[in-house]
């Protein structure tokens, strides 16, 4: 049987910002949706991957950081797209979980077959990003479709597997009344969802398109106001959810 390996593109040791506390990130190459916003997009492209390692080599790496993770912390996979690899992050995790370390996937959605029903088999915590609840918006600000994203959603409820939803909030683009009000009427059906992180846009990444010779189309976009995520934020909290 050949060894699976994973291609990725970097760790990061004492993540904060992806699931609760302390976790060790995996940082998956390649991605099939091409949002404006993207701060990674030198994860885009499978070819690119700065690694090919196999999981015994990650297993080890992360857990040399198990102390830290106590306190409710673990491992988040994150990309690019994981669920292009989906037997990678399968085994990922099933070693996880024979370490007791708590598993969360970081996904689009997009991607969502039988073989990503097994991985989920694995996943203590899916952080799901549902980028804009409008269709045609949705196509123009990531390049596919959003239906798949919106039965991974209807999935995870029926199975009961916890989820943390998370949008991005561009000014122009995302932050529309409307479609938040769309976005958290669908959520408040959702039964695992545990909470919801609004996600102010910024342009950190902005850099690296420019380095990929890419066109950065929001680069005239400032980050939304306090009181836009603040807005956003009471919008979710009127149907009872969890911000």
């Amino acid at each position: 049987m050949e060894e699976i390996r994973g291609k990725l593109h970097s760790f990061e040791s004492c993540g904060t910002v992806d699931g609760p506390g302390i976790r060790f990130i995996v940082f998956t190459q390649g991605c099939p949706l091409r949002c404006k916003y993207c701060h990674n997009p030198d994860t885009w492209k499978m070819r690119d991957a700065k690694y090919n390692r196999n999981i015994p080599f990650v297993m080890n790496e992360i857990i040399k950081y198990k102390n830290f993770f106590l306190n409710g912390g673990g491992v988040t996979v994150t990309g690019g797209e994981p669920l292009m690899q989906p037997d990678f992050v399968q085994e990922l995790f099933m070693a996880c979980n024979k370490e007791g370390i708590h598993t969360a996937l970081d996904t689009s959605g997009y991607i969502f077959n039988d073989k990503v029903k097994e991985v989920l088999e694995y996943t203590n915590l899916v952080l799901l990003d549902i980028k804009c609840i409008d269709d045609k918006e949705y196509k123009e600000l990531t390049g596919v479709d959003l239906e798949p994203t919106l039965e991974f959603a209807k999935y995870l409820s029926d199975i009961g597997k916890p989820m943390w939803i998370r949008h991005v909030l561009v000014p122009g683009i995302t932050d529309r009344d409307d479609y938040l009000e769309r976005l958290a009427d669908f959520v408040k059906e959702l039964k695992s969802v545990e909470k919801v992180e609004i996600l102010p846009f910024h342009k950190m990444g902005e850099f690296k398109w420019k380095e990929l010779g890419l066109e950065y189309q929001l680069d005239k976009v400032e980050s939304p106001t306090v009181e836009r995520v603040e807005n956003a934020k009471n919008i979710f909290r009127s149907r009872g959810i969890k911000i």
